[in-house]
């Protein structure tokens, strides 16, 4: 499998995720973590079902990873998330020792890997390689599709 093929069946893989916080009613954010080419974490966007900010696909991902890998390094997994990472996400990716994302979606309100900012080029101890525009139309479609509706849905 070539590197675009990985990218974009893993990429795949993070808006399923993103499609289950979609049928909620949340922001439609999907992320999986892999390693040797295995899904070890999935997580979707539950800020608002589960009323906590922190409650991210990017967290939720790398929190199922480590506890499937018994550790909190992760530096031979590769981060797959539909949306570019915020802040905190970011930060969570340094810690995690994280040394490759790739997203969908360009953030360009919160985005901290490369849209707003790029939390990568600041003099923390770990650097990831960072991928970004996988599949960017499905995701950002994704995306616009959800805020449209709940405009919609809110004029009513």
């Amino acid at each position: 499998m070539t590197e675009a093929e990985r990218n974009e069946f893993f990429m795949r893989a993070a808006i399923e995720q993103a499609m289950k916080a979609y049928d909620i009613g949340e922001v439609p954010v999907g992320a999986v973590v892999v390693k040797d080419d295995e899904i070890v974490g999935t997580g979707f966007n539950r800020r608002e079902t589960g009323k906590n900010a922190l409650y991210h696909a990017e967290l939720a991902a790398i929190n199922e990873a480590c506890g499937k890998l018994h550790g909190w390094r992760l530096w031979q997994c590769d981060l797959y998330v539909t949306l570019e990472p915020c802040p905190m996400c970011t930060g969570a990716i340094i810690n995690a020792r994280i040394p490759r994302v790739v997203f969908g979606a360009y953030d360009y309100k919160a985005g901290s890997c490369a849209s707003v900012t790029d939390l990568f080029k600041f003099p923390y101890n770990h650097k990831a390689e960072v991928t970004g525009g996988v599949l960017e139309e499905e995701c950002g479609e994704l995306l616009s599709r959800f805020f449209k509706e709940l405009r919609m849905k809110n004029k009513k």
